[in-house]
């Protein structure tokens, strides 16, 4: 069975964001694919779409390697998603499904009780579903995939604190909501620019070991090869 390209790619990413392969250290084919109990193939395919995105860069007679990007470039992503994600807000409340905005109200629903009760983890994997979500509403392929990229950054980049009051994010998270459900497209772009905004003194810049890997066996989830 050949595992897909996308799943191996999406494994090493994976692990790079999380800080297993840390910036600078070098991935070979022949080590990657051991790993992940793939063959060479689908990992040199995947080290191309990486370096594609920025997570991994080439060097001759170097090999592939993890990327290292500067604090100018880990700072160039907020901004960038500063100016994106209210666009993508803007977008849905022009093209959101009754699918959309049925997931939309439910993360929100689940984000307010978890937020009273404390629940940061749970909080942290909701509101990053919440912003997949209103990205996927957009109704654009590429916008998505670009938000979807620079989410991965920046985790990759950032370590990101919960805020002091979460009640109070998750009721701009609801505001929002409201607003692509009415269609008010300005509206929605400057809520989500606020809350963005208001996120930023929460991001510290992640301080990389360099040269550290580390060794653990991590196995593709081979499903999505099955169906």
């Amino acid at each position: 069975m050949r595992i897909p390209a996308h799943s191996v790619c999406t494994a090493i990413r994976d692990d790079i964001v999380s800080g297993v392969f840390e910036r600078g250290s070098r991935l070979t084919e022949e080590q990657l694919a051991r790993r992940y109990g793939v063959s060479r193939v689908p990992v040199r395919e995947a080290l191309r779409t990486l370096e594609s995105e920025g997570f991994v860069l080439t060097r001759r007679h170097a090999g592939a390697h993890v990327a290292e990007p500067t604090e100018q470039e880990a700072a160039d992503l907020l901004d960038m998603r500063s100016l994106l994600e209210p666009l993508g807000a803007a977008r849905a409340a022009q093209r959101r499904t009754d699918a959309h905005l049925k997931v939309l109200r439910g993360l929100v629903r689940l984000g307010q009780e978890r937020a009273r009760r404390g629940q940061g983890e749970d909080l942290r994997s909701l509101g990053g579903w919440f912003h997949e979500t209103l990205a996927q509403a957009s109704g654009s392929p590429p916008l998505t995939a670009l938000l979807t990229q620079l989410r991965h950054k920046i985790a990759w980049m950032y370590a990101v604190e919960q805020p002091e009051r979460p009640v109070e994010a998750w009721a701009e998270h609801g505001a929002i909501v409201d607003a692509v459900a009415r269609g008010d497209a300005e509206r929605a772009r400057a809520l989500t620019a606020l809350h963005a905004e208001r996120s930023l003194p929460l991001h510290r810049l992640k301080r990389p070991e360099h040269g550290r890997v580390r060794v653990s066996q991590h196995v593709v989830n081979t499903t999505s090869a099955r169906n």
